[in-house]
This record gives structure tokens, sequence and C-alpha cells, in this order.
């Protein structure tokens, strides 16, 4: 997973999935990144999507700069506690439309 600098007035082109992406000139490294999830517990742990993606790009980001991650859902998916090994990454703040834990 990677980042680009892009404006509405830069032009996309069609990647080999047909989704719109920008030139990858100017990559950049985002100080926040909004993650999401399908269940999150009370320890800022997450369950995704599956692959580890956000938990590796957030791992190798942190080596780079300080970052906030912010996971994104509904109160409804809160359990009691996720599984973690040493490669799920604990986020810095989950918002749901009820509350905001940190």
């Amino acid at each position: 997973m990677d980042f680009y600098k892009w404006t509405f007035l830069d032009p996309l082109s069609l990647n080999q999935y047909g989704i719109p992406e920008p030139n990858k000139t100017f990559k950049i490294y985002p100080d926040i990144l909004l993650v999401p999830l399908v269940a999150f517990d009370s320890r800022l742990y997450r369950l995704g999507y599956g692959g580890g993606y956000y938990d590796r790009y957030i791992e190798k980001l942190s080596k780079k700069k300080k970052i906030l991650t912010i996971g994104l859902g509904y109160s409804f998916q809160k359990v009691n506690k996720i599984p973690n090994n040493k490669y799920d990454k604990k986020l810095d703040i989950i918002i749901t439309e009820k509350y905001i834990l940190q």
C-alpha cells in the first residue's frame, strides 16, 4: 500500500483493474491513517478484513515518522477481546457513532 500526492487538477490513469489512480511520481507518507475494521476491543486492537495490509503498512510507516492511527467503525462492532499477536498493531483511537476510545 502506498499513497501519492494528487489534486483535482491532476490526471488519473486506469490501473490493471480499471480503477483510476494518480501518477506514481510523488509518494507521500501520511500523518494520519484512517483504518477500516470488522471488529475491535477496548484495548484498541482491531480485526481487519484479512491479509494484514494495514498492520504491515503501519509498521513500515512508523519506522519513518510518527503517525496517528484512527479506526473507524460502529459501536456494535465492539467485542470483549480481539486475539492479537506480535504483528498486530494497536490503534491510537477508535471512533464510532456513539463514542471515541483512546
